[in-house]
């Protein structure tokens, strides 16, 4: 069987998307990416502001309700649906509930061929990033750096914190088949 999705994990700033834009040109077939900013930027904005969405914390913490699940399964369960239609696809996503969101993910995937890949970052250098984007919520990335992680299974792991994404790449794209 050939790998059909690449699901990579990771907190806030830890170097997943830079990961993946190096898996899609290193790869020989063509990838989709998708992750959960995007399915966040398709939403409506009141969906950010109210009970059952996505409330962020003002110490970078991240609270999602059940309007947000709902959608979110609606959005997975099409991304499989990508799949078995013949789409390669990368899920570029962060795993608040740690192995929950592994399992609720997983049974949208089922027979699926999928590759699990954990990228770990050290968590003052993922503030660090965060800090220079500018574009999260401080304290997103040291909240999620390990939290994320707890009860995953992975196929392969990576750590962005002293190795460039091309390199991570690389390293996932030998288990890719």
């Amino acid at each position: 069987m050939t790998t059909q999705i690449i699901v990579i994990n990771g907190g806030s700033s830890s170097g997943k998307s830079g990961i993946t834009r190096c898996l899609k040109a290193i790869l020989p077939l063509p990838w989709i990416s998708l992750g959960v900013d995007d399915l966040i930027e398709a939403l409506p904005a009141k969906m950010m502001q109210s009970d059952g969405g996505v409330e962020l914390g003002n110490d970078g913490e991240v609270e999602v309700g059940a309007s947000f699940r709902e959608a979110e399964a609606a959005w997975t369960a099409g991304i499989a649906a990508m799949a078995r239609a013949g789409a390669r696809v990368i899920i570029d996503d962060v795993f608040l509930g740690g192995r929950s969101s592994q399992d609720r993910l997983r049974g949208h995937l089922e027979g699926l061929d999928v590759i699990w890949v954990g990228v770990r970052c050290d968590a003052e250098i993922a503030a660090g990033r965060e800090t220079a984007r500018g574009d999260r919520v401080s304290g997103m990335a040291a909240s999620q750096a390990e939290k994320v992680h707890e009860g995953v299974e992975y196929d392969v792991e990576v750590d962005t914190s002293h190795t460039e994404s091309l390199q991570c790449a690389r390293t996932i794209a030998k288990h890719v088949v």
